[in-house]
């Protein structure tokens, strides 16, 4: 049913647990808030509401006019709505991806998931990247005692050091949360 990953339509259904709103009123949040991964608006976004709408993970609430503007179109989010919301956000907090917008947009929507099940995604994600973290330091010492040129192992040096951040930068966040730093329940107003 989804796209690759869609963060088109995975920003609309986060948005739209806050409130129902038409796709002006998103278009202007998603700019307003610089959600950069989102690419292509606001054409990609008026097709993520078909879509959408079309899987009935979104239906109209009603219709809305302001002053001599035309009518527009409410949407809600369904229950279904919800589920697909949650399942797409743990997998992409959970699972790394070459894609690394589909983290950002992840991370950027975080707040739609209950805590707990928000920790154990990046729980799950660290220890991926641990993992990969571990291989990548073993290729390196492997190729650096096969005699090969340093220059020829800076994309593997690069990548390692991308992994390593992102692994560091997820355990602070790991912490943040078991401290209670982050205030989760707040809303934001569209």
């Amino acid at each position: 049913m989804a796209r690759r990953h869609d963060l088109v339509g995975l920003t609309v259904l986060a948005l739209l647990t806050v409130r129902a709103a038409h796709p002006y009123e998103l278009h202007r949040f998603i700019v307003d808030t610089h959600k950069d991964y989102i690419t292509g608006l606001p054409r990609s976004l008026y097709h993520a509401v078909e879509r959408l709408a079309k899987d009935e993970l979104i239906v109209p609430a009603g219709t809305d006019r302001a002053g001599r503007r035309p009518e527009r179109t409410v949407y809600e989010i369904t229950e279904e709505g919800r589920k697909e919301l949650a399942t797409r956000l743990r997998r992409l907090l959970e699972v790394p991806d070459v894609d690394r917008r589909a983290f950002v947009a992840a991370v950027s929507l975080i707040g739609c998931l209950p805590m707990d099940e928000a920790r154990q995604a990046l729980r799950g994600r660290a220890a991926t990247i641990e993992g990969a973290v571990t291989g990548m330091q073993a290729h390196m010492r492997a190729m650096a005692d096969s005699g090969l040129p340093e220059i020829l192992m800076l994309e593997v040096e690069f990548e390692h050091a991308l992994q390593t951040a992102e692994l560091d930068w997820i355990r602070k966040l790991l912490d943040r949360l078991d401290e209670r730093q982050l205030d989760w329940e707040s809303t934001v107003e569209l």
